[in-house]
């Protein structure tokens, strides 16, 4: 069946899984993800104007590579799957697209070649691919994480397998896997001399995107490692309290009520995962010929408010907790904002929200909403 995106219009596996190329992957839900990425790449060619080569690193049915193409980029589509590798070279000529398609293993062609852009999109875990992406990649590394369950901590031993870290299953599980996957790309990174300053990240449905400017030198790569730390989360008040370093030193009991169901994850990204100039960049060059610019524009507009505290609040869950019923949003933010404290919207869900203040702080100034 044909799927028109953008300016591109590609053939794909009928979703009855019949016909010509049924073993290729295609999802549609993942047009948010593409349709987000080619803002991305015209607000970051206009960062880095010399960035010109790109890499689709699991092409498929090669519709991220044509879009890409579409835009101007010198597109290398790769997969390992013979039919995926016809299905883009058709695609991609019948769009007169010019773009490389590559029968390869990705992480042996990541080890030889260098691209300016390689965008992972795998199934589940990015993190078999990321050292290879490393090594050659000069300028901004995109990527998915689709195993959000290992990331968020519902899955424990499997996310501490693929991340090397120890991930939670707490109130902002998504935030969670947010920081979990930031922490790995950063060491990953690090054993390349690479640091990574993430431009934009949001955790959607089923899935963790971030876009990584990257810079090859030891001492940004510590930098990087330097905004490494772990996040201390009681379950009985729902205390959470950051440290940065990567030796952790997790209490004993919890130091607002004294429980000792604290909860320690990481090691977890606590800086900033997204920068405010360049999403706002981002959603001005979002254009109506995408089929989610108004999802894509919304995200923006709430990522580029959003506050850098490493962890985000539900607003029903503390009034659960408080024994009261919820308020509108925007009235509770404002009544945190009058008492003296930064409040912000988080993209994570309509009730979640990040501020400076505590939670017994949050209930003072919330009590009369």
């Amino acid at each position: 069946m044909d799927v028109t995106e953008g300016n591109v219009t590609v053939s794909v596996p009928a979703q009855d899984g019949e016909g010509t190329h049924e073993s290729v992957f295609f999802n549609p839900v993942q047009e948010f993800n593409r349709d987000l990425t080619v803002a991305v790449l015209r607000a970051y060619r206009e960062h880095e104007e010399r960035a010109d080569t790109y890499l689709d690193a699991m092409t498929a049915s090669g519709i991220r590579g044509a879009r890409a193409a579409a835009e101007g980029w010198n597109v290398t589509c790769c997969d390992v799957d013979e039919e995926a590798v016809e299905l883009a070279r058709e695609n991609l000529a019948r769009n007169d697209l010019d773009a490389e398609v590559v029968h390869r293993n990705v992480n042996a062609l990541m080890h030889e070649d260098y691209f300016d852009v390689v965008d992972l999109d795998p199934f589940g875990t990015p993190m078999p691919f990321a050292d290879a992406a490393f090594a050659n990649t000069r300028d901004l590394l995109c990527v998915t994480a689709t195993d959000t369950a290992p990331l968020c901590g519902a899955h424990f031993d499997s996310g501490v397998r693929s991340y090397a870290a120890v991930p939670r299953n707490t109130d902002y599980h998504a935030e969670m896997g947010v920081r979990i996957l930031l922490g790995a790309l950063a060491r990953a990174g690090a054993r390349w001399d690479t640091g990574i300053t993430p431009l934009l990240t949001h955790a959607t449905n089923h899935y963790v995107r971030t876009y990584l400017d990257l810079s090859g030198r030891a001492t940004d790569a510590n930098e990087s490692v330097d905004e490494l730390g772990f996040l201390h989360h009681c379950e009985d008040c729902l205390r959470r309290e950051p440290e940065q370093g990567l030796i952790p030193h997790p209490p004993e009991t919890c130091p607002r009520c004294d429980g000792n169901r604290v909860l320690t994850a990481g090691p977890v990204w606590l800086g900033p995962y997204r920068d405010p100039e360049f999403v706002a960049d981002v959603r001005d060059r979002v254009t109506d010929d995408m089929g989610t610019a108004d999802r894509a524009q919304d995200l923006c507009d709430t990522l580029e408010a959003e506050l850098d505290e490493p962890s985000h609040y539900d607003q029903h869950r503390l009034c659960k907790l408080w024994g009261r019923g919820a308020s509108g949003m925007d009235e509770f933010l404002d009544a945190l904002r009058e008492s003296g404290f930064a409040a912000s919207r988080a993209h994570y869900g309509g009730t979640t929200f990040k501020s400076d203040a505590s939670i017994p702080e949050m209930e003072a100034a919330t009590e009369d909403r």
